[in-house]
């Protein structure tokens, strides 16, 4: 199953992989209130091999995660995977992708994949209509601060 949010930016690619590029703990804060942490572990910079850790509050827990960024393809896409194997068998991966729409806007897929069947998906439908929302918000703050700029 794939949890997927799409906002269009009217700004170009570059900007909005800037955004990410210089991604540091006040931009992360900044980026949504629920947000409440972000720091580089291993790297300090938006490459492939770098390991970052978050925490975020959605649906009222706080969720904390630290992630390997396995793909960055500048202007394009950044994939990153938990670290912790056993979190990766319920959640395989999360993707932001930028699709360039002309030189002066860009559709962002955000996409965070979760292996669930059918009745987990159902049982927990509230807490995946949350992550849904809580991806919706950033999105839209992410438009705001790419116009912006």
């Amino acid at each position: 199953m794939i949890l997927e949010e799409t906002t269009l930016i009217n700004a170009p690619a570059e900007r909005v992989f800037d955004f990410f590029r210089h991604m540091d703990e006040q931009r992360y804060l900044d980026w949504h209130p629920d947000h409440l942490l972000f720091r580089w572990v291993e790297g300090n910079a938006l490459q492939e091999g770098s390991i970052g850790y978050f925490e975020e509050r959605i649906y009222g827990k706080v969720n904390k995660k630290q992630v390997r960024y396995t793909k960055v393809e500048p202007n394009r896409t950044i994939e990153f995977v938990p670290t912790w194997w056993l979190y990766r068998l319920l959640l395989p991966g999360m993707r932001f992708v930028l699709e360039p729409q002309g030189n002066k806007a860009t559709l962002l897929r955000q996409q965070v994949q979760v292996r669930v069947g059918p009745l987990g998906a159902r049982l927990n439908r509230q807490e995946f209509d949350a992550v849904r929302q809580h991806m919706k918000e950033e999105g839209e703050n992410l438009k705001k601060w790419a116009e912006q700029q």
